[in-house]
């Protein structure tokens, strides 16, 4: 079975006869593995499987425990996530223990899938049947192993540490682990399994409760928090309080010794490129370089310009020389002569010339006067282009009077866009005009002219705004500008009032006697009056909005520090916020109450929703279930607290429990908490030092009682710690 791992695989596997047994630390954590009488394990990995598929080749992969973080990008892992064998500390999925046995076993050195060695492997405080006996069954049936042996992690934590003289005989033995929390109380050095008692919190919870809140104080770093990295920080920064209280007090008045204890983590920032001015040089060279472009833009343009000017007075002399031969045609045979230049009348060839014209003093940069001017003169406006307009209707054919209709409407959208044209070109002019008398008075007094024009343009922006709030508010003013605060009659404008006032009256009046509406002309005038729409709204743009448009216009041009105001009526005129670039502080993590609020749960698990009891209380518990009971020997038990385990590495832990423990026994009580030499591998040590002792094979049961006693030398089975 193919792994993918960082463990090196031992060498010296065979260097060891098949009488010295192997010694597995199974905890929910971390699987520990080697052999007995040595002072460390040989192999170390987290107790977890992840089984993900190859991109590229599709097979399946099976990486156990710590992995290569860059190797994951080969491997499709969003339907095969890490995997564990336990149930809080309970085993319950064999498959995947299979695995862990599997590749702890060939990092051992183990060559197939017999192993001939007798194995010492730890448990929990009582381990289901069930899930011992499935054990016994996957280690006798698949490794075909000689013998085994069940052991409790805390109770051989207990002897290895009183064998160093860290704890007495009689004692309490306290290991909060990964997923639960034990108390075992031992007397005379043997662990009384009647006093036991557990909780469900552990390590697990306090890395998941810790990544709930760092997610939740920096919801835009989530994905930084991944659970190793949160579980180092946990590691590295977390504290048990002394009292919780005052250390809460503390970081909210926000006092100097609050931030002493806060710590800082800065992630990964990268600073954005300082652009640097560029030099004279570089100035001088991009300037000779759009100078030169912008020279041979304005070449291109002026070749195209002369083509296009050649075009053009080639066309109109083309033009001019078909009306001369058409001036000697005669009337009736105009059609026939024009059917092969594309043209069908004289009008339609003069109409084309005077277009051609226009053009072509367009291209040569005519002022536009002299455009308007050439139009007028060459307008073949009137009779000549709308003959039939004279006629009355009862002398024409009927195919003549639908071209009538067609020149009628010809003749005023002519008219119309004449009109138009003209009308703009009188407000260019004024705007011209007036443009040359502001900058004539700006060049006499600067100062004054911008003062004026600043105060001119208050004042019209104050007006517009004015008249927006009647249009919305109807007239009636409430002291803001917003009308969330009137009511529907107060919004209407004149006109919609007018028109609501001509409706009620026609309603009330309906109601008199016969309905006659509709009987003289002066209804459908009403009728009229009602349905025509003469909101302000389609106006068409105020004076005063055009000219401020011009004022805003102009003051850009003259003051560089002006600034226009936003119309705030309008959604798309409001400028959007703009986001200050990310600077290293967006990147950095503070861990203030997070540092102590975390591990706190091991004394108060219902603040995650665990409904049971904490460290200290679980003291108590254990003392009062014992069936021997005495003022000495609960004394002898609290002179003896033994903590073990990956979670009473929290500086301040002995300290916290002792203060918990004192106030659940009377005043006076002897009370001494003592720590393990090594929480997280004594109780490997202590296995192995029990393996390699001459009593360890009488205390194991062998593959030939299991396939002739069954399950039941299972259940039998205890395993006696005696004195190293």
């Amino acid at each position: 079975m193919p792994f993918i791992s960082q463990i090196q695989r031992q060498s010296d596997y065979r260097l060891f006869p098949s009488s010295t047994p192997i010694v597995i630390d199974n905890g929910a954590s971390y699987f520990r593995i080697g052999w007995a009488g040595e002072t460390e394990p040989r192999v170390i990995f987290r107790n977890i499987v992840q089984r993900p598929r190859h991109k590229a080749t599709g097979e399946t992969v099976t990486i156990v425990g710590d992995h290569d973080p860059t190797l994951l990008k080969y491997f499709d892992c969003t339907r095969s996530g890490p995997r564990s064998a336990f149930d809080s500390n309970v085993v319950f999925q064999f498959e995947i223990m299979e695995y862990i046995l599997d590749f702890g076993f060939d990092r051992l050195g183990a060559n197939g899938s017999q192993i001939d060695h007798p194995i010492l492997i730890t448990e929990c405080v009582f381990n289901p049947f069930q899930s011992r006996s499935k054990m016994a069954e996957l280690l006798f049936e698949t490794y075909g192993v000689p013998s085994i042996a069940y052991g409790v992690d805390a109770a051989f934590s207990y002897k290895y540490n009183q064998q160093h003289g860290i704890c007495d005989k009689d004692g309490l033995a306290i290991c909060p682990g990964f997923t639960t929390t034990h108390v075992i109380p031992f007397i005379d050095g043997e662990p009384m399994h009647q006093g036991s008692c557990r909780t469900n919190i552990g390590g697990y919870h306090i890395t998941d409760y810790m990544k709930q809140l760092l997610s939740l104080k920096y919801p835009h770093h989530m994905a930084r928090f991944s659970w190793e990295k949160v579980e180092d920080l946990k590691m590295e920064h977390c504290y048990i309080a002394p009292d919780y209280a005052s250390e809460a007090r503390l970081f909210q008045k926000g006092t100097k010794e609050a931030e002493d204890k806060t710590r800082l983590w800065q992630l990964p920032w990268v600073p954005p490129p300082t652009e640097e001015p560029p030099s004279e040089e570089e100035i001088a060279r991009k300037a000779a370089i759009k100078e030169k472009q912008g020279q041979r833009l304005r070449e291109m343009a002026e070749a195209k310009r002369s083509s296009r000017i050649n075009e053009l007075e080639n066309e109109s002399h083309g033009l001019e020389f078909l009306l001369q031969q058409l001036e000697q045609v005669e009337e009736h045979d105009i059609p026939s002569f024009l059917s092969a230049t594309g043209y069908v009348s004289k009008q339609e060839v003069e109409s084309a010339l005077v277009k051609v014209r226009q053009s072509l003093l367009k291209a040569k940069g005519e002022p536009k006067a002299e455009q308007a001017e050439l139009e007028e003169k060459t307008d073949p406006a009137g009779g000549e282009r709308f003959p039939l307009l004279n006629i009355p209707d009862n002398m024409l054919t009927p195919e003549q009077l639908k071209e009538k209709k067609r020149q009628l409407f010809l003749k005023t959208t002519s008219e119309g866009r004449q009109r138009a044209k003209q009308k703009r070109y009188e407000e260019e002019l004024e705007r011209e005009r007036r443009n040359q008398q502001d900058e004539q008075k700006r060049l006499e007094n600067p100062e004054l002219y911008l003062e004026q024009l600043h105060a001119k343009y208050k004042d019209i922006s104050e007006k517009v705004e004015q008249r927006k709030r009647l249009k919305t508010n109807g007239g009636h003013t409430n002291g803001n500008s917003f009308s969330g605060s009137v009511g529907r009659g107060e919004r209407l404008n004149a006109a919609q009032r007018e028109r609501m006032r001509l409706l009620t009256t026609a309603a009330f009046d309906r109601g008199k006697g016969e309905d006659t509406f509709g009987a003289r002309d002066e209804d459908w005038q009403l009728y009229k009056l009602m349905s025509k729409d003469n909101d302000d709204d389609d106006e068409g743009p105020d004076e005063h909005e055009a000219e401020l448009a011009r004022l805003t216009s102009r003051l850009q041009e003259v003051d560089p520090t002006f600034v226009p105001k936003t119309d705030t009526t309008n959604p798309q005129s409001v400028e959007a916020p703009r986001f200050r670039p990310l600077t290293q502080e967006d990147f950095q993590i503070f861990f203030g109450v997070e540092r102590f609020r975390c591990p706190e749960i091991l004394f108060n698990p219902n603040w995650i929703g665990i409904d049971q009891a904490g460290l200290d209380e679980m003291a108590g518990v254990s003392i009062r279930r014992l069936p021997t009971k005495g003022q000495e020997l609960e004394e002898r038990l609290t002179s003896s607290v033994f903590l073990t385990g990956g979670s009473s590495l929290f500086p301040g832990m002995s300290e916290r429990l002792e203060a918990g423990i004192r106030m659940i026994r009377p005043c006076g009580s002897p009370i001494r908490i003592v720590k393990a030499l090594d929480p997280i591998l004594d109780a490997w040590r202590g296995a192995s030092a029990y393996a390699a002792a001459s009593h360890f094979p009488t205390q194991t049961f062998t593959k030939e009682d299991y396939y002739e006693k069954g399950e039941d030398c299972v259940r039998r089975y205890q395993f006696r710690y005696y004195t190293l």
